[in-house]
């Protein structure tokens, strides 16, 4: 798969993905546990996927409509 990830795009899903990693553990952690398991879950999942689009610059949906930020 070739890369379609720009630098901006790239800095940017990095950035999210770290914080939404950082809620998600929070949230499982107990300073944020009153948002519920629910949202933690999500927020790791989303951070962890945004951290990897950035980190590999490779975005399966972006693929998928033809989208391609990186030229």
């Amino acid at each position: 798969m070739e890369q379609n990830v720009g630098a901006m795009d790239r800095n940017v899903r990095i950035v999210v993905g770290i914080v939404l990693g950082a809620v998600g553990v929070a949230v499982f952690a107990g300073p944020l546990s009153d948002l519920g398991a629910i949202v933690g879950a999500i927020a790791l999942l989303v951070g962890f996927v945004m951290l990897g689009t950035g980190l590999t610059q490779q975005c399966l949906l972006y693929q998928l409509v033809g989208i391609d930020t990186g030229q």
